[in-house]
């Protein structure tokens, strides 16, 4: 099986099992999101807290080149060991913190 094909539907099965499994709070909506073709893989949250709405994104993934960035990743123990635990290897996904890392990497280069 090609890794980018193994990668979402490891992505889309660990999204789908996280957002169902957080607790509602109020009238809010925990969903995933995830969109093969564009590389997208979200889990967001939406509704009402008291008179205010809410819309937020919990998490934040992309898949390119069998490579998983990382964009946003806002569950109190993050996704990233489940997603290793449910088979992507962790040499495959890059973190907010490595991408920083890999910017200013290229901001300090001699022009």
């Amino acid at each position: 099986m090609d890794k980018s094909i193994k990668y979402a539907d490891i992505l889309t099965q660990v999204l789908r099992k996280q957002s169902a499994i957080q607790p509602r709070l109020q009238n809010l909506k925990i969903s995933s999101v995830c969109d093969r073709d564009t590389g997208h893989f979200l889990i967001i949250m939406t509704g009402w807290q008291k008179e205010s709405w809410q819309d937020q994104i919990l998490f934040h993934a992309r898949l390119i080149d069998d490579k998983i960035i990382i964009e946003d990743d806002n569950f109190e123990e993050g996704l990233t060991n489940i997603l290793i635990q449910g088979g992507i290897d962790y040499r495959d996904i890059i973190t907010e913190v490595e991408q920083m890392s890999k910017i200013e990497d290229i901001l300090s280069m001699p022009v």
